[in-house]
């Protein structure tokens, strides 16, 4: 059956050299198939009888990012980039941080009820209904800092997903039995969060808490179980007025045409009806804005004391873990030492001991090389940095068990103090290429740019290239690295605990070790029962 195939394939290739051949007469176009058994010919030559490939040329496309500013202070910013499919969304200032005035937990219920009944639409469901014509789907996510409605649809569908963002937007419903059913969520989801074996949502709302003591980035991303039952309508509308202005906000757009965006925000964000939270005739965008709220970052230390012992899912029983994150401040995503920051980020880098090693798993970052490969008994060191408009956080996320927490935040803390005294520039290198490296792909992904544009927009007005960012990072010297873990080593250091904490040290005592030339802690003290 080979034998034949191959014939016949042999047959076609020759009949196709003398349909394509200028000069039909010519013996070289007369390809006999004995002569050219094609299971005789090289992979690497190329085929007789057959034109001359043409290859595609690669070329090197630039989209710019246009920004316009409408006349009440919404600003709309875009990228063309070519595909058939585009995302929008509309980026808000609105996070947990700005909830000091009102309960905590608000914009998680605005994420929970995102994209429910409005005035056109019912139900969510009509919603999800409409945005399938045009190959849709939709999202909202909420931080500490920005709330995000953000839709991807095929383009020839932007306006239909321009109507129905300012509609989720700026005329939510928010019948009795949304609310409830998003109370019921937001129970679940705590619930879940505190059973979940890897307790790192947990742990990141616990640093915060300690860094910034009740106030701003300290307040709390997930709503507290106590104030599940007293946010109503009201609160979120009231809410909703005092933040949800157009001058903190930004429209971004990846794979439209400027123009057009501009004209649909016009139509729909500024010239449609009011919005719910408003009396009917007020104009969007005449309401003074509430004062920002500036981040206090107060150090401490948070513990929560909790059995770990047994936290298996199923059969397969799992280790016993205590766990410690660390917490310095850094600085905010304006200030010029952002990008070192990141670059340090990564240079300790880290993870778990599960995944230990492996391409592309950072198996060359401090924390792998002089943590989790020299100390067996550490299952997990990773490093965070979190930057916010007008503060950071750097943190080292470590777990051990519990019979080894003293020795475990003694290696961590010596590993921050390390990073103030010595930079190796074949680390310092590997760790800028990675970073440039995982820069330049992320943004590959639509969405990504989609985020980028609109938080860089809503922090500054402006959005600086990718090249910028990339030449910066290769700008980073190991005077910079050594200058800012100088800077983060000088403010008081946070500190979240959780799980069996009999054998952590003082607070006390982490904090003189993070201030020390060695980072050790100060050896135990022996009492006598006895007088001299």
């Amino acid at each position: 059956m080979f034998k034949m195939a191959a014939r016949l394939l042999s047959r076609v290739v020759r009949l196709k050299g003398q349909r394509n051949c200028k000069y039909p007469n010519r013996s070289l176009c007369s390809v006999k198939a004995e002569d050219n058994d094609i299971t005789k010919i090289s992979l690497t030559d190329k085929l007789p009888g057959l034109p001359t490939p043409q290859y595609a040329k690669a070329t090197c496309q630039s989209y710019d990012t246009h920004i316009t500013t409408l006349d009440n202070g919404l600003r709309i910013a875009s990228e063309n980039k070519f595909g058939q499919f585009c995302t929008v969304g509309i980026l808000l200032e609105s996070g947990s941080r700005f909830e000091a005035l009102y309960p905590s937990g608000i914009v998680h219920f605005l994420e929970k009820m995102s994209f429910g009944p409005t005035p056109l639409w019912s139900s969510k469901d009509k919603i999800l209904q409409e945005l399938e014509k045009v190959g849709g789907i939709c999202d909202c996510q909420g931080s500490r800092d920005t709330l995000v409605y953000a839709a991807s649809a095929r383009t020839y569908g932007l306006e239909s997903v321009m109507n129905i963002l300012s509609d989720v937007v700026l005329r939510p419903v928010y019948p009795d039995e949304q609310i409830e059913d998003a109370r019921q969520a937001i129970r679940f989801e705590i619930e879940a969060m505190h059973m979940d074996p890897n307790p790192e949502q947990l742990l990141v709302e616990m640093i915060h808490a300690a860094a910034y003591r009740s106030n701003t980035l300290g307040l709390p991303r997930v709503c507290p179980e106590e104030n599940t039952d007293i946010i109503t309508r009201q609160t979120l509308y009231s809410y909703m007025k005092g933040r949800h202005h157009p001058k903190n906000a930004v429209i971004a757009g990846v794979g439209v045409d400027h123009e057009k965006l501009v004209s649909l925000a016009q139509k729909y964000f500024v010239e449609q009806k009011t919005p719910v939270w408003l009396p009917d005739g007020e104009v969007w965008g005449k309401q003074e804005i509430e004062t920002k709220c500036i981040s206090q970052y107060t150090g401490g230390i948070l513990q929560v004391e909790k059995d770990l012992s047994n936290v298996s899912l199923g059969p397969t029983p799992m280790p016993e873990l205590a766990h410690v994150v660390f917490g310095l401040e850094s600085c905010s995503h304006k200030d010029p030492d952002f990008i070192a920051f990141c670059v340090l980020n990564m240079m300790l880098g880290g993870g778990g001991s599960f995944s230990a090693g492996g391409p592309g798993k950072g198996m060359y970052t401090r924390l792998y090389l002089n943590v989790l490969n020299r100390h067996v008994w550490i299952e997990n060191a990773t490093a965070y940095n979190h930057a916010y408009e007008d503060s950071g956080l750097f943190c080292i996320h470590a777990s051990a068990h519990p019979s080894k927490l003293r020795e475990l935040v003694e290696v961590i803390i010596r590993e921050i103090v390390f990073t103030t005294s010595m930079v190796y520039p074949e680390e310092l290198n590997r760790a800028k290429r990675q970073l440039q490296s995982m820069l330049m792909m992320n943004l590959e992904v639509r969405p990504v740019v989609f985020e980028d544009i609109g938080r860089q927009v809503l922090a500054g007005s402006v959005r600086r290239t990718p090249q910028y960012y990339y030449d910066q990072i290769g700008n980073i010297s190991e005077r910079d690295i050594q200058r800012v873990a100088s800077r983060m080593i000088k403010s008081k250091l946070s500190v979240a605990a959780y799980g069996s904490l009999s054998g952590l040290p003082s607070y006390e005592d982490m904090e003189t070790a993070v201030l020390s030339k060695d980072g050790r802690l100060p050896s135990k003290q022996s009492f006598s029962f006895f007088r001299r």
